[in-house]
């Protein structure tokens, strides 16, 4: 059963009124995969009467008041994607297309539409009850940030939404923490996980630069984030605070990682894997087609990419759920009807890093002066894919099931740096788990640029290519990898794209057809060298390409040949 989201559902389950309404950016689809899904089905679970209220209209109160006010919070996301990130291309072009809204057109979400719902609610309820910030667009811009869009340093979201308080990261612990607290009354200010605003800094906490400085020196910014950065591991991570005005920004230490007993509980609350009849009747949704029928086995990425905020979001450690989870939400999907015998992704941020882990970071915390993967692979960490294989193998005997897939995008170096089992993990997806094509993401081939991404050396693309061959012409099969590449990245000039489509020509036998322009996300590397200049791990300055035109012409050296096919069709 769905929870409710029309004044009909409130009168079917007997409810006056919710004690929590979710507002979100997205359609509402009641699936594992959807953020403020997941957080409702945590907070239901825990006894609480929640209410979700999908892509509110702006223009009226008819939307936001039809649940009425909630008795404790209201919970605000704008959707499983930074909104600016979902309405605009690197362009800054305007998108057609969104797949999280019904019939596919992006005309539901606003722009910074975490500050949109804010505003919305408080327009038509005066005096309400506590505004509480979740999801990505408010996890990556909880305290000062470069936002690409006004190309300017913004303020920490909490001053410009107005709210009371913020719960960055996956936050299911710290959301009902929130919950319970204002259930009985209590004080929501000290809270693992959240972020507040406050007339004094705290004791004891670290100080960031302040939001004025910080806007105004390049320098000052990068000092700012190298400290907020090196502050997001529950085991080493201090208070921060960051003063705005005269009011401080105070970030609180995060929660505890969850366990994998605790992921594993959350994924077997009961989801209906459905868009809403409310919001299914105004058209369909492309999403369904990826995540119907999908499994996650992980959260968090070892990888930190400079450009990739789902470190930062969901951590920079594996929290792997149980094989037994996995398996038995995997039999509930073959028990469905409209099951066609298909699982199309088993997988995460990165499928292979699933069941490798890191002894040393669960004691304590991530290293403060190296990565996992970068420039080496750390031999602290693991790596295995045993663990993999056998979950595979099992998912391919439940009754019901005729094709397994691995459809999220692997790290190639883990695959080659496993001696023990990463040979015949690739064969084992080779034999059994790709649908053709299997998803690699290089970025690049340029060891300057490689290392502002913090991306492996490019050699190893070649090694894994001549492996995945070998492994293809054992089975027989005619299989392809797919490789994604960035045009336009701090640190990259057109020498280094016409580099890029030369190694692409010569080692990889392609001409690239996944590449992307770079976009600068919130609160990540990337985007502090796109707005600095400069690469914080060495203080010198780096080129970067702001000319919109120029970094079309990036990505056109790389594409040149396939446009010249197009045109000659």
């Amino acid at each position: 059963m769905f929870l409710p989201t029309t004044s009909q559902e409130l009168k079917n389950l007997g409810w006056d009124r919710p004690d929590i309404i979710l507002i979100t950016g997205d359609a509402y689809i009641d699936s594992p995969h959807i953020g403020v899904a997941v957080i409702g089905r945590v907070l239901a679970n825990a006894g609480y009467r929640v209410g979700i209220i999908a892509q509110p209209d702006l223009k009226s109160g008819a939307d936001i008041a039809r649940l009425g006010e909630p008795k404790l919070f209201w919970g605000i996301t704008g959707g499983c994607m930074d909104s600016l990130v979902a309405n605009y291309t690197a362009t800054k072009k305007k998108r057609h297309g969104d797949d999280l809204t019904p019939g596919g057109k992006n005309n539901r979400r606003p722009d910074r539409a975490v500050i949109a719902y804010a505003n919305l609610i408080r327009q038509y309820f005066k005096n309400t009850r506590p505004l509480v910030l979740g999801g990505v667009e408010a996890s990556l811009r909880r305290v000062a940030h470069y936002d690409y869009w006004s190309d300017s340093v913004r303020r920490a979201i909490l001053f410009d939404a107005r709210a009371d308080i913020l719960a960055y990261g996956m936050a299911e612990k710290a959301i009902l923490e929130i919950a319970r607290r204002l259930k009985f009354g209590q004080n929501i200010d000290d809270i693992l996980g959240t972020c507040v605003i406050a007339a004094a800094p705290p004791a004891g906490y670290l100080e960031l630069p302040s939001y004025e400085d910080t806007a105004a020196d390049k320098n000052t910014f990068i000092k700012m984030f190298d400290i907020f950065y090196a502050n997001n591991d529950p085991l080493t991570a201090k208070g921060l605070y960051q003063q705005h005005g005269n009011r401080y920004l105070v970030h609180h230490p995060p929660q505890p990682h969850l366990t994998s007993d605790e992921l594993d509980k959350i994924y077997a609350l009961d989801y209906a894997r459905e868009v809403h009849p409310h919001y299914l009747k105004q058209g369909n949704m492309r999403a369904m087609d990826t995540i119907k029928f999908s499994l996650s086995t992980h959260r968090g990425c070892y990888g930190e990419c400079n450009f990739c905020s789902i470190g930062l979001h969901e951590g920079r450690k594996i929290i792997s759920r149980s094989e037994a989870s996995i398996l038995e939400e995997a039999k509930r999907i073959a028990a469905r009807k409209d099951f066609k015998g298909y699982i199309v992704d088993v997988g995460g941020a990165t499928a292979n890093m699933y069941g490798i882990d890191c002894a040393r970071k669960d004691i304590k915390g991530a290293c403060p002066d190296k990565r996992c993967l970068v420039p080496q692979i750390c031999p602290s960490l693991k790596i295995d894919h045993a663990r993999q294989i056998r979950l595979l193998k099992n998912l391919r005997k439940i009754p019901g099931v005729k094709k397994v897939f691995v459809a999220s995008g692997l790290r190639h170096d883990l695959v080659l740096a496993d001696k023990k089992s990463g040979t015949a993990y690739l064969g084992e997806l080779c034999r059994h788990h790709i649908s053709g094509q299997l998803k690699i993401a290089p970025e690049h081939a340029s060891a300057g640029v490689l290392k502002l991404m913090g991306k492996p050396p490019a050699q190893k693309i070649s090694v894994f290519k001549k492996l995945f061959e070998k492994l293809n012409a054992k089975e027989d099969k005619k299989q392809f990898l797919t490789y994604y590449f960035i045009a336009a990245h701090p640190g990259c000039n057109e020498e280094d794209m016409r580099a890029l489509k030369t190694f692409a020509e010569r080692e990889l036998k392609i001409n690239p057809e996944q590449v992307q322009i770079f976009t600068p996300l919130p609160s990540t590397y990337s985007a502090l060298m796109y707005w600095t200049g400069i690469d914080p791990s060495t203080g010198k300055k780096i080129f970067v390409e702001k000319d919109t035109s120029k970094k079309q012409r990036q990505k056109n050296i790389l594409i040149a040949e396939k446009q010249r096919l197009l045109r000659i069709k």
